[in-house]
């Protein structure tokens, strides 16, 4: 689906990926509706796309809220005229810490975020996508949305119900003029962490940061990525290489793949 002159909504469109994506599709043309809570992160967003900050408009928003978000698309719809396109991509993380330790505060906050604000946007905003001659729906879920992680459970938990929850929509819209797509990031040179609320566990030295900030996909190839994949109407996206790699490993052998990953993470819960 080409995004030239199609209005495109994308949550957590304040800052990281969802920055990038708002970005990418305003130089390619599309009309943005971006959504944050944070404000002054919008702000920053508009003043970098410069002058195609024209065909942008920001809406500040708790996406948690159900009657907030039942507002929203008359306030795009006089921005915009037209709904094309919902990309739900703000998310939270989890702090780094087993279950057994997580407050049920921190629990219910990963999942009113991740899967019911989500799903929010997307029970608001179908009947608009249905009424278009095409249109798209794209959600966020992650390489923690397939591959547990010890020490992001819930945040993988609330990741793999989206997962679920896209496929259905898949097989339920097949017959239907709206594209759906699943976006899986691996690790992505974002924010999230501070976004999220969440301090990393011990102490990295410079190094071993520089070595992390290596194998991870800068945000702005992420939007790229992810771009491509709506003008190719793609189901699955893959946001890197290990992305890829561990959908691949995890089908292919689960145990194996599931030790693999908590001797990474071993470390970081100890």
């Amino acid at each position: 689906m080409q995004v030239e002159n199609k209005t495109v909504i994308v949550t957590g469109g304040g800052n990281g990926m969802g920055r990038e994506i708002v970005l990418n599709l305003l130089y390619r043309g599309a009309r943005v509706a971006a959504v944050d809570m944070n404000l002054n992160a919008l702000m920053e967003t508009q003043e970098l796309a410069g002058k195609h900050a024209l065909n942008l408009s920001l809406h500040k928003l708790d996406i948690t809220n159900k009657d907030s978000v039942a507002l929203l698309p008359d306030e795009i719809l006089q921005k915009h005229n037209t709904i094309d396109i919902l990309i739900n991509n703000a998310g939270i993380i989890q702090p780094f810490i087993r279950v057994n330790d997580l407050p049920y505060e921190k629990i219910n906050q990963v999942f009113d975020v991740n899967f019911f604000g989500l799903l929010n946007m997307t029970k608001t905003f179908l009947p608009y996508l249905l009424k278009r001659p095409e249109a798209h729906l794209i959600n966020t879920s992650s390489m923690g949305g397939y591959l547990p992680v010890p020490g992001q459970s819930i945040y993988g938990a609330s990741k793999a119900a989206v997962k679920l929850l896209t496929e259905a929509l898949y097989a339920e819209l097949r017959q239907t003029h709206i594209h759906v797509s699943l976006v899986f990031p691996g690790a992505i040179g974002t924010n999230i962490m501070k976004n999220s609320g969440v301090v990393m566990p011990g102490e990295m030295s410079e190094e071993e940061i520089k070595k992390q900030s290596a194998k991870t996909t800068s945000p702005a190839k992420a939007a790229e990525i992810i771009v491509n994949g709506i003008v190719k109407n793609k189901y699955r996206i893959f946001v890197g290489n290990d992305a890829r790699l561990t959908d691949f490993l995890y089908r292919l052998t689960p145990t194996f793949a599931t030790n693999f990953i908590a001797k990474k993470m071993k470390a970081l819960l100890n």
